[in-house]
């Protein structure tokens, strides 16, 4: 059997951690995976209240705040700081308020650290990156031109999935997925609506996403004048992420995707149809069905407690109700998924079943 996956501990790339908040100022998080993990990315989210999605970068800065489910800009709201596994919430805003209940998910990047940067040059819009080779997530800020341009990346990937965000502006989230419609380059999300797939040939230029370089259009979401965004940009690491589509059927027998690995992690988003962004893990869910404890990343929602079953496989995901979330007949779907194991390891040797 062949080399399956490059990571064999998915925890040292990627964790979620819960907590109850106690109402002091602050409150470290500690994760528990098997490796130590200094997030980059951190999203972070109210389980038992209706408060905005905050999601925070050490290339923006860990205390400013984008938040997934709103247009609106930057601002100062974000997490303290992070420590060598983990960080740490505020109570000010939204992390540690007292007998609540939160989560975060938090992916591993460079530290912090800049892999790369360019002023503008003639088409070429002035940015600055953090990358992780292994497993292949890139934080990517820069500068809009307001006309055509191109985003520099590194040749470190060609990306299967990217989340754009104006800083300056109230702008929507853009979403590219390669696998959204025949026509990702064109064709695009938002994560803040629940709306359809959107064409737009001045998003992308009309232009397939490459390793080197993306282009970017006039649209004012991803390339306004002089205004700040940031990227994030991931492609597939085969047992560790997986970015693909699937079809519904609309019946409790729904559609079994294989991922390679067992899913810690899972988006799920009709792109031609009108629905949520429907967001699930296996940290609250440990136990199958999983499904029944949900948020919407375009939703400022307490979690939701219904029965939407998806069961989280050792090798992928089977969709267990007929919803529109993410098992309408005859509905095409998009995912996100990272691995809490992957199902065989680099050596070839198939997981423990757990």
């Amino acid at each position: 059997m062949g080399v399956y996956t490059t990571i064999n501990d998915p925890s040292a790339y990627f964790q979620t951690a819960t907590w109850t908040g106690d109402g002091n100022a602050t409150k470290a998080i500690t994760n528990d995976g098997n490796s130590d993990l200094q997030p980059d990315l951190v999203w972070l989210k109210n389980r038992t209240d209706a408060e905005n999605h905050t999601l925070a970068d050490t290339s923006r800065g860990v205390t400013k705040r984008l938040v997934s489910n709103t247009n609106g800009a930057e601002d100062t709201n974000g997490i303290a700081s992070v420590q060598s596994d983990g960080f740490t919430a505020q109570l000010s805003y939204n992390g540690n308020t007292n007998a609540k209940n939160y989560v975060a998910w938090q992916w591993k990047c460079n530290g912090g650290t800049s892999t790369a940067s360019g002023s503008e040059s003639g088409s070429n819009v002035a940015y600055n990156f953090q990358v992780n080779t292994t497993s292949k997530f890139m934080i990517n800020i820069y500068t809009g031109l307001g006309s055509d341009g191109t985003l520099n990346l590194g040749n470190q990937f060609t990306p299967a999935w990217m989340l754009f965000k104006n800083r300056s502006q109230g702008d929507d989230w853009v979403v590219y997925h390669h696998k959204n419609t025949a026509y990702p380059h064109t064709d695009h999300l938002h994560l803040n609506t629940d709306a359809a797939t959107a064409d737009d040939q001045e998003m992308f230029d009309d232009v397939n996403f490459a390793a080197d370089e993306i282009n970017i259009g006039t649209n004012h979401e991803v390339n306004a004048d002089g205004e700040n965004y940031v990227a994030y940009a991931w492609a597939e690491v085969q047992g560790f992420s997986k970015f693909g589509f699937y079809t519904g059927n609309g019946n409790a027998n729904g559609p079994f995707i294989n991922t390679g690995f067992k899913p810690a992690f899972l988006i799920i988003k009709p792109f031609d149809n009108q629905s949520n962004w429907f967001i699930i893990d296996s940290t609250r869910e440990p136990i199958n069905p999983a499904g029944n404890k949900f948020f919407y990343a375009d939703a400022n929602n307490a979690e939701v407690s219904s029965d939407k079953s998806v069961d989280l496989l050792s090798n992928g995901f089977k969709c267990r109700a007929a919803t529109g979330f993410h098992n309408d007949n005859n509905i095409n779907y998009i995912y996100m998924a990272f691995a809490e194991y992957p199902f065989v390891s680099s050596e070839g040797v198939p997981i423990t079943a757990r």
